[in-house]
C-alpha cells in the first residue's frame, strides 16, 4: 500500500468517525425531544424567558375587587378585609380582631379544621393570616394549578366551634404576652395612644387579650364581608377565567354592607412608659400622614435623607415620623435630633432628576410647621 493510499484511508476513517459521532448525537437529541413530547409533565429543557408582570383588576357586583398578575411562577392568594382591624372594634369588642385572626382556617362551611388544613397540605399550600389596626388578611401560597381549587377555603363560614374559640383565645393571649415584652410594639401602642387618645379605637392596643366569645362572633359577622374587600393573586395567566372562578367559589360568602369603623380624631399629645430597669430610652416623633400611599412614601424618603445618624424614618397606618434611641442619659440629645429631622426643609438635590416629585412640593408644608407639632 502506498503512502498516498494510507493517508487517504486515515482521512476516510476520521470522516467516518465524525459521521458516526454526529449520527449518535442526533439520535440522542431526537430521543430527548421524543421523551419531552412523550412525558409532558417533565420540566422543559428550554425554560420560558422571564417577562414583565401585567396586572388586571375587576370589581364584582358584590363589592369585591379582584387583582391578578401573570408573571410569578407561584400563586399567592390573599384576601384582605380593610375593616377587620382593631380600629373597627367597639369598646366591648377589644381584642376581637386578634382573636379572629387566630381563627383563620378553623372549622367552617361544614369542614373541620383538620380537613381544611389537610387540603392545604396535600396540595403543598402554605397558609398565612395577618392582622393589625387597619385590616386583616388571610391567604396561602401554592402552585398556580392548585390555587383555584383551594381558593374557597378563604371564605369558609366560621362555625365557632368551642374548641376552636378556646384555642384562638389562648393563642391571642400568648401573642399579647410576647408583644408586651417587645419595645417596638409597646412604643407603637404609645404613639397611637398619644395621637388619638388611649380610649379611642385607633388609640387602643391591637394586642389585647380577653375578648369574649360573643364579641368575637359579632366582630367577625360585622367586618369579614366581601363588600369592600380585595382579593389579590399572583401567577394567574387568565384574569377573566380566574374572576369567574372567584364568583363561583365565593357565591355564598358574606357580602353585606361593610361596617363603619368608629371614628378616631387625630388630636396629638404625649405618652410615656417608664421602664428604668432597661437603662435605654426609645423616642418617636410622629404626626398624621396623608392618605395617599405614594405621597407618604415620598415624605418618608425626605425624612430619611434629612435624618442624622442614629435616627430613622417610619410609616405606620395614618402616621409618619422618625425614631431614635440611646442610653437614658442621652434622651434629650435624641429628642433634639428628631426635631431637627422633621423640621429640615428638603434640599434642591432631592428634586434633581426627579420629574414627577416637584409636583409634590406644595404638600411638604408640614416641614415648616413641624416644630409646633406635639412629641409623641
Amino acid at each position: 500500500m502506498t503512502m498516498a493510499s494510507l493517508a487517504l484511508g486515515r482521512v476516510t476513517s476520521a470522516v467516518t468517525r465524525r459521521a458516526v459521532s454526529g449520527s449518535i448525537a442526533g439520535r440522542e437529541f431526537s430521543t430527548l425531544l421524543a421523551v419531552t413530547e412523550e412525558f409532558p409533565g417533565l420540566p422543559s429543557t428550554t425554560p420560558t424567558p422571564g417577562k414583565a408582570s401585567s396586572a388586571s383588576a375587576t370589581t364584582l357586583p358584590n363589592g369585591l375587587t379582584v387583582v391578578t398578575e401573570d408573571a410569578s411562577s407561584t400563586s399567592t392568594i390573599s384576601l384582605t378585609y380593610p375593616g377587620a382591624g382593631s380600629a373597627s372594634e367597639t369598646a366591648s369588642e377589644a381584642g376581637a380582631a386578634l382573636a379572629n385572626k387566630c381563627l383563620a382556617f378553623k372549622s367552617g362551611s361544614g369542614l373541620s379544621s383538620t380537613l381544611i388544613l389537610r387540603n392545604l397540605e396535600d396540595d403543598g399550600a402554605t397558609p398565612f393570616a395577618t392582622s393589625g389596626r387597619k385590616g386583616t388578611t388571610v391567604g396561602f401560597t401554592a402552585a398556580p394549578d392548585k390555587a383555584v381549587r383551594l381558593m374557597p377555603l378563604l371564605v369558609a363560614d366560621c362555625s365557632f366551634e368551642k374548641w376552636d374559640v378556646r384555642d384562638a383565645k389562648k393563642f391571642a393571649a400568648t401573642e399579647a404576652d410576647i408583644a408586651s415584652a417587645d419595645a417596638q410594639i409597646t412604643m407603637t401602642d404609645q404613639i397611637y395612644a398619644a395621637a388619638y387618645g388611649a380610649q379611642s379605637a385607633l388609640g387602643r392596643g391591637y394586642y389585647t387579650a380577653g375578648a369574649s366569645t360573643d364579641s368575637i362572633i359579632s366582630f367577625r359577622e360585622r367586618t369579614y364581608t366581601l363588600n369592600g374587600a380585595v382579593l389579590a393573586a399572583t401567577g394567574i395567566s387568565d384574569h377573566e377565567s380566574f374572576v369567574l372562578a372567584v364568583q363561583e367559589g365565593f357565591a355564598e360568602a358574606n357580602a353585606s354592607a361593610p361596617a363603619e369603623a368608629p371614628a378616631s380624631a387625630y388630636m396629638g399629645g404625649e405618652a410615656r412608659l417608664s421602664a428604668p430597669s432597661t437603662g435605654y430610652a426609645h423616642l418617636a416623633l410622629a404626626f398624621e400622614g396623608p392618605a395617599s400611599s405614594p405621597l407618604i412614601n415620598v415624605l418618608k424618603h425626605c425624612l430619611t435623607l434629612a435624618a442624622p445618624e442614629g435616627v430613622s424614618a417610619f410609616v405606620a397606618p395614618t402616621l409618619i415620623g422618625v425614631y431614635g434611641g440611646s442610653a437614658a442619659a442621652g434622651a434629650s440629645a435624641v429628642a433634639d435630633s428628631l426635631c431637627a429631622a422633621v423640621s429640615a426643609a428638603p434640599s434642591a438635590d432631592l428634586w434633581s432628576g426627579q420629574r414627577d416629585l416637584p409636583r409634590l412640593k406644595p404638600s411638604l408644608h408640614w416641614m415648616e410647621e413641624a416644630k409646633a407639632l406635639p412629641v409623641l
